[in-house]
Parts: C-alpha cells; sequence; structure tokens
C-alpha cells in the first residue's frame, strides 16, 4: 500500500499532532475497523505505541493501520470537524455500501 492509498486531511493531521504531544513517545492513531455498530463495522481511534510488521503507517507517520483493516480503508481519507455539536474524527470511504446515521458504523 502507498501513502495515497489512505490521505489525511490537514486539519486531521493538525489534530493528531495536538492530540500526540500528550501522548507517550512513539505514539502513533492508531485505525481499526472492527465487527459491530449498527451497520455490521465500526471504526476505532485511539493511540498505541505497539506496532508490528505488518502494520502500515500513513500521513507522515502520525496514523498506523493494521492489514486487517487496511482493505476496508483503502482509498479512504481521515477529516477533523469542530462545530456546535462537538469535534471528532470521520472517514470518508469509498467502500461503504450502508453507513449509520452515526458515521461511525458501516457496512461493504
Amino acid at each position: 500500500m502507498s501513502d495515497k492509498d489512505f490521505i489525511a486531511t490537514g486539519r486531521a493531521i493538525c489534530r493528531i499532532k495536538e492530540l500526540l504531544a500528550t501522548e507517550i513517545s512513539e505514539s502513533k492513531l492508531r485505525i481499526k475497523v472492527l465487527g459491530g455498530g449498527c451497520s455490521g463495522f465500526k471504526y476505532d481511534y485511539r493511540f498505541d505505541n505497539n506496532f508490528v510488521n505488518k502494520d502500515e503507517f500513513f500521513a507522515d507517520g502520525l496514523i498506523v493501520i493494521d492489514y486487517i483493516s487496511m482493505p476496508l480503508l483503502k482509498n479512504s481519507q481521515l477529516d477533523y470537524q469542530e462545530d456546535l455539536g462537538g469535534a471528532s474524527f470521520f472517514i470518508m470511504n469509498p467502500n461503504t455500501s450502508v453507513k449509520c446515521g452515526c458515521g461511525n458504523s458501516f457496512s461493504v
């Protein structure tokens, strides 16, 4: 996979850098696809500094995605948005066929 297979917007990168400043050294934002949610799959975001050989790194090494999640996230884009309702990361994923109203659950 290449950096073009998963990208992050400037807003997302800025927010990740701000959050990483308070995390353990060498941590990255791990994005994982888990089974569950109301549509079959859900996104999981967490900071992690425990990497394995099959992990892939994106956005200048700020984001890590495991090899099982990568096919479900291929050609996706991570963004960050703040509004009156709150602030959150969200993924624009062209592989989804159905999305939950919360935006965190999907099916392919």
